[in-house]
Parts: structure tokens; C-alpha cells; sequence
């Protein structure tokens, strides 16, 4: 049974980053585990300027509590690369995105992953309800 790979076209959301020299490790490529950190700087920023997450003093925040990546292709510095950002699942207190990485302008992914964010009040790390204006912005973003 072969995997579905993802494309372009099955996202609406991208955030574009451009890989740096430490992130390529001794075999010449991007090592696996920067994946993630591009996973979670593409949902980050999307929460924080299209939800309103305040990183810094907002009352709640948001914990991974589970990932994935799945490599296909590798990318090096100097790539340019773009995270597709989707919803699978919008729950009362968490969300799993569904993400992939590709080379900028490519239709193909190189990687493709997901992660769960569990919201909790900032104060005493309980889960809370999904704060409305984050919720709307996540909203926007589930798979059709």
C-alpha cells in the first residue's frame, strides 16, 4: 500500500522559511528533527497573527503533546521551503494540524507530518476551551 503524498493543492496556508547552515547536519541534508521546528514555527506564527496568541502574557497557551514526520526527500541549506498548514480534527481543547514541507514553487512535499497542540490555562497548565478568536482562525484552516 503506498502512502498518499501530499501536494501543494491539498493546502491553502504556507508559511515560508529559509533553512540555515546549522540545520543541514554531517550527511549534507537537513537533519530530521529541525523538521518539527519548522512544524511548529509555521503553526505558531499562524496562531499568533491570525488567532491573536499572546506567546508572552495570554492567559492560555499551548503544549505539543504529540508528533509525527514522515521524510520523503531531502532538503539542504540553502532551500527555500514553505510549510502547507491544515486542520485535521478541532476538538474543545486541542487541534491536530496536518503540515508538509516543500521546496519553494515545488508541487510535491519533501516531508509530511502532524502534531496535537493541547490548550491550558497558563496559571495552573489545566486544559482550557480553545480560546473564540483562535478558534475561528483554526477553523479556517480544516481539511475539506
Amino acid at each position: 500500500m503506498t502512502a498518499h503524498v501530499p501536494s501543494r493543492a491539498d493546502y491553502t496556508c504556507f508559511h515560508s522559511i529559509t533553512t540555515r547552515w546549522m540545520d543541514n547536519d554531517v550527511y549534507g541534508h537537513v537533519n530530521n528533527v529541525t523538521y518539527y521546528s519548522y512544524f511548529d514555527t509555521a503553526v505558531n506564527h499562524y496562531l499568533i497573527h491570525s488567532g491573536g496568541l499572546d506567546i508572552k502574557a495570554g492567559p492560555v497557551i499551548a503544549y505539543v503533546v504529540d508528533s509525527k514526520c514522515s521524510y520523503r526527500q531531502s532538503i539542504a541549506y540553502p532551500d527555500e521551503i514553505e510549510v502547507g498548514l491544515r486542520v485535521a480534527r478541532l476538538g474543545n481543547s486541542s487541534v491536530e494540524y496536518e503540515l508538509a514541507i516543500f521546496r519553494k514553487g515545488e508541487a510535491a512535499a519533501c516531508a509530511c507530518g502532524s502534531f496535537v497542540h493541547v490548550f491550558v490555562s497558563r496559571s495552573d497548565e489545566k486544559a482550557v476551551s480553545i480560546p473564540e478568536t483562535i478558534r475561528r482562525a483554526l477553523q479556517q484552516l480544516i481539511r475539506q
